[in-house]
């Protein structure tokens, strides 16, 4: 893979550790709640979904890291896919933004992977 590709790789994984880190530990904080938009009593009824769907993004961004780290362009278009699916999923189902904060960043990187 290119610098440019790695650090596009990186890019996304950090996006989906900070993601962990909103929704496994900030999601009934006034961040976690002015982030996702919503009152305090829906963050702590849903606290649980959001830790589990936290951990889903760490699992990215460690499949990420190590598409970084290993040079395999297979491994990082696998997960960045998974991204985009992701993205696309979140943004037909709750927000379009979700898209745009999380799908747009991963094709970006597919591109430059596939161009490497």
């Amino acid at each position: 893979m290119s610098m440019l590709a790695v650090v596009l790789v990186l890019l996304v994984a950090l996006l989906h550790v900070w993601f962990l880190v909103l929704e496994m530990f900030l999601w009934t904080r006034p961040l976690g709640l002015k982030v996702f938009r919503q009152s305090a009593e829906k963050a702590e009824q849903s606290r649980v979904l959001a830790a589990n769907q936290g951990l889903y993004n760490g699992f990215l961004a460690a499949g990420l890291v190590w598409a970084a780290i290993s040079g395999r362009s297979d491994i990082a278009l696998f997960f960045l896919g998974c991204v985009v699916v992701a993205g696309a999923f979140g943004a037909a189902t709750v927000n379009r933004r979700i898209f745009y904060v999380q799908g747009v960043p991963a094709l970006a990187a597919i591109a430059a992977v596939c161009l490497a």
